[in-house]
């Protein structure tokens, strides 16, 4: 199957051509039919197998086609994403698959000014692709009108329930026609999800990805760590390797990173960091110093895991393992794109093993444990198991007082240096009386 069977605008065709991409991957082809035909869908798949163009190339069909009179802050698609850098992301697309049809996009996200979003919003638009919280300050600020919108997608869904957004994702849907066509987008499926589903969608056709939850073609490793200065040396070790071309880092907290980040740049690594404290701008420049290769190193939190594509990341490196499973299967998305190969590396001491089981039975994988000579592990990650003590019947040690219960009863038993329950209350109400 090729794009051409989609029988998309010829235009669309010449940008995808232009792009070097022939062939739509598993949730395109299955995805493109459905939406071109009106269907909502629910399309679940990995991070990195291009869901953006699998809605993308039918909202531009659609406006390649459909000609109507544009009007001044009335959009005819909202596409709503969780954070800024999947906005841009998005927008992004837009203009490289809609260079050569008419069409014009506002993205509105948080942490820019509202200045050149308003006067954006003041012309003709086709598409707005807007976070939840900055959209509902232009709504209620009557700056944007979402009663023309015949399109609404949610990209990353899940991330955005994960952040809280679900209040905000319906009052939004509810200032947008009913006869809407709906898309919803993501990389995992629960309950949420579902009664989300339920609430904006009608009749919805399922997409789903029958795939693994992490890529074959990214290899995996874990290394425990006995403390953050084991994770440092360790780190220094892997960053010497030819290989690793570009690596995002990944830490817990954004003074965690901004210290890491600092740490790298002293020993004389072109690093930077990235997190949800800086301005919109400052982000942006780093993430385009990433693409131009002037950054070897990015040390990010979660704000990177969603919404970062670069096809030159070689190695994810996980300096702190993520407490949600779902946060590692985006991290480790982030290399290994668009068909190349990548490598993604996690440190663990052992207060992460609960995080560690949580992520290896969310992906139905053991990480495979490696060591690097020198550099090995004092402690096990390994659960201990508690011994038990038994007297002479066989009876286990237990309880605060230390006696012996007896295990063929339920709960344990009495403790056997204990009176019996109604002793002890005669013994309470003689203390009473005497009292």
């Amino acid at each position: 199957m090729s794009f051409k069977s989609f029988d998309l605008h010829p235009a669309i065709l010449k940008a995808i051509d232009k792009c070097g991409y022939t062939d739509p991957t598993p949730i395109q082809a299955e995805a493109i039919p459905k939406v071109l035909n009106g269907n909502d869908i629910i399309a679940s798949a990995n991070t990195g197998t291009g869901k953006t163009a699998a809605f993308v190339l039918p909202v531009l069909q659609r406006l390649a086609k459909k000609r109507y009179k544009k009007q001044r802050g009335q959009p005819s698609v909202l596409v709503l994403t969780p954070t800024r850098e999947l906005a841009n992301q998005v927008t992004q697309a837009i203009r490289n698959y809609g260079k050569n049809i008419r069409v014009s996009s506002v993205s509105l996200v948080g942490g820019m000014p509202y200045g050149p979003q308003l006067r954006s919003l003041s012309k003709p638009i086709d598409i707005v692709v807007a976070t939840p919280g900055r959209l509902i300050d232009h709504i209620e600020n009557r700056n944007i009108d979402l009663s023309k919108v015949s399109m609404l997608i949610l990209d990353e869904a899940d991330r955005m329930l994960d952040m809280g957004f679900v209040d905000e994702v319906n009052k939004i849907a509810d200032f947008t026609p009913e006869e809407r066509q709906t898309l919803l987008f993501t990389a995992t499926w629960d309950g949420k999800m579902a009664s989300l589903a339920r609430s904006l969608l009608n009749e919805p056709k399922r997409v789903a990805m029958d795939e693994q939850l992490t890529q074959e073609n990214i290899e995996q490793r874990l290394h425990v760590a006995d403390d953050v200065e084991h994770k440092n040396r360790l780190l220094q070790h892997l960053l010497d390797d030819d290989d690793l071309t570009q690596a995002i880092i990944f830490s817990a907290t954004k003074l965690g990173a901004d210290i890491l980040a600092r740490d790298l740049k002293a020993q004389g690594h072109s690093a930077a960091a990235l997190h949800g404290d800086m301005k919109q701008a400052a982000r942006n420049r780093t993430l385009q110093n990433m693409r131009r290769g002037k950054l070897r190193l990015l040390v990010a939190t979660d704000v990177a895991a969603r919404g970062i594509d670069m096809t030159s990341v070689s190695h994810v490196i996980n300096f702190d393992i993520p407490r949600f499973a779902e946060d590692y299967v985006h991290r480790i998305g982030r290399t290994g794109r668009a068909g190349a190969t990548g490598t993604a590396i996690s440190f663990a001491l052992p207060s992460d093993l609960l995080h560690l089981e949580r992520i290896e039975k969310y992906t139905g994988q053991q990480v495979p444990r490696l060591t690097i000579p020198g550099l090995e592990p004092k402690r096990s990650l390994e659960r201990k198991k508690k011994k038990r003590k038994y007297n002479s019947k066989g009876y286990s040690k237990s309880g605060r007082s230390g006696g012996y219960s007896d295990p063929k009863r339920k709960g344990g038993g009495r403790h056997l240096n204990q009176p019996p329950a109604h002793r002890r209350r005669q013994r309470a109400s003689t203390k009473k009386t005497a009292a």
